[in-house]
């Protein structure tokens, strides 16, 4: 039972690793750390206790290098398809946008006109009920007369101005 103080070059040169899979190490397997007089990082590291295998590096043979540029590749294509049929559909959505907002501003204006009408209508059925008492019971007909005249090119001018809409 040695114990060493090694930097992360050394520990990486021992256990035939590189400096930062050293680190790695020593930080997983919680190493006693600090710090020499140069500031580099020593581990307290019993190298008889340390079970570790370096694994061998991935080697990728050149087919499987080939066959993955390739797929690479049709990713991309199949990705400037869907921006491309994105974009179309962004376009479909706008234009329905616009149209939706058109068709609101006509149902804003025909219901204003509507609440207007009606008010007219209650107003005119109101003037109505006034000249039918008055008529009972007034035995003036001219003025009643004159009174259903006014009416009548109310109700005229209200026409008039709904068919210029």
């Amino acid at each position: 039972m040695c114990v060493e103080s090694l930097t992360y070059g050394a520990l990486g040169a021992r256990l035939n690793i590189s400096p930062a899979a050293a680190r790695a190490l020593a930080r997983r397997l919680q190493l006693p750390r600090s710090r020499s007089a140069d500031g580099k990082a020593l581990v307290s590291v019993d190298l008889t206790q340390i079970r570790h295998t370096p694994h061998p590096p991935v080697r990728r043979q050149p087919g499987e290098v080939a066959e993955l540029t390739a797929q690479i590749a049709a990713l991309r294509s199949d990705n400037a398809q869907l921006e491309a049929v994105s974009a179309g559909h962004r376009a479909d959505f706008e234009r329905e946008r616009e149209r939706a907002d058109r068709l609101m501003a006509e149902v804003r204006q025909a219901t204003a006109e509507v609440t207007a009408a009606r008010e007219m209508a209650a107003r005119l059925d109101g003037e109505i009920a006034v000249l039918r008492t008055r008529a009972r019971t007034d035995s003036s007909i001219d003025k009643t007369e004159r009174r259903l005249g006014q009416l009548a090119a109310t109700l005229v001018e209200s026409d008039r101005k709904a068919a210029r809409r």
